[in-house]
């Protein structure tokens, strides 16, 4: 009877023993996440996570490293002067020529009123009191007049009335011719002197860029057509300068030879009318 109680309890035991086995085994352990987070010590709301960064778009524009800006920045004074000098010559040649454009087209005009005024007046002096004071063309014949009044009674009365008049008409002429040939001289001058200027230019920033590439010790491309390519840019300056001067001196220039002839014409007629017809001289006999 005692043995078989304690196989009975014996197996009692056993089986307990493998039930809370069971029990351990099928219970999960607390994982991180499941454990709660201590209230002293809260999660900073900096450290969380950044919206991704927004991309920018691809067709974003870089300033060129290589531009003008980029040539006036590195250059120094020498190039930033011969920059300036050029720039000065082009405002110059370009007033220069305009203001000689409206010039002549004012000649022009005074041509065509002379036309129609002068060579209508039944005098000389009535032909130049129908010019406008500022004429070309009534300067020419005031002068001839002027001779032709003050030839007679005077020293000058030895002299051929026909010389004298005729060298007093071309006096005016060559006064007229003058004022004609004003700023001229300054667009041969930009023309034939710009290029160098920019050629001047050119070899100094080359000589400044090859400088810095031997202190750098790096001869690659990108390091040698930057400086080499802003250097280049004097001698497009240069060109670009003398170009226009060049072909707005030699349009003038044969612009003011059209002009010229219709003075000449106009100071012969004036002079054949004072010794042929001579209207203003029996004018002031008569007065």
């Amino acid at each position: 009877m005692t043995s078989f109680k304690m196989r009975m309890h014996n197996l009692l035991f056993a089986a307990l023993v493998s039930v809370a086995a069971a029990v351990a085994i099928l219970t999960p352990y607390p994982t991180r996440a499941q454990t709660p987070a201590p209230a002293s010590a809260p999660e900073p709301a900096a450290e969380a996570k950044a919206p991704p960064p927004v991309m920018a778009p691809a067709t974003e524009v870089v300033e060129n490293p290589y531009g003008l800006d980029a040539l006036w920045k590195q250059g120094d004074f020498v190039s930033k002067g011969t920059l300036i000098t050029l720039v000065i010559m082009s405002i110059g040649s370009w007033y220069i020529g305009i203001l000689k454009l409206l010039e002549q087209a004012k000649l022009m005009k005074q041509a065509r009123e002379s036309d129609e005024k002068f060579w209508r007046a039944k005098s000389v002096n009535d032909g130049i009191g129908s010019l406008d004071e500022d004429s070309a063309f009534r300067f020419v014949a005031e002068k001839g007049a002027y001779a032709a009044e003050h030839h007679e009674g005077s020293v000058i009365e030895r002299v051929d009335l026909n010389v004298w008049v005729g060298m007093s008409i071309q006096r005016a002429i060559d006064v007229i011719n003058n004022r004609l040939q004003n700023g001229l001289a300054f667009l041969a001058t930009v023309g034939s002197t710009a290029p160098f200027v920019g050629l001047f230019g050119t070899v100094w920033g080359i000589y400044h860029a090859l400088t810095a590439i031997g202190i750098a010790g790096q001869a690659s491309i990108d390091k040698v057509a930057g400086p080499v390519g802003e250097a280049l840019i004097m001698t497009a300056f240069g060109l670009a300068v003398a170009v226009p001067a060049v072909l707005g001196y030699n349009w003038l220039v044969r612009r003011n030879k059209v002009a010229m002839e219709l003075i000449r014409h106009f100071g012969g007629g004036v002079h054949m009318t004072l010794l042929g017809g001579g209207r203003g001289r029996e004018r002031r006999k008569g007065a």
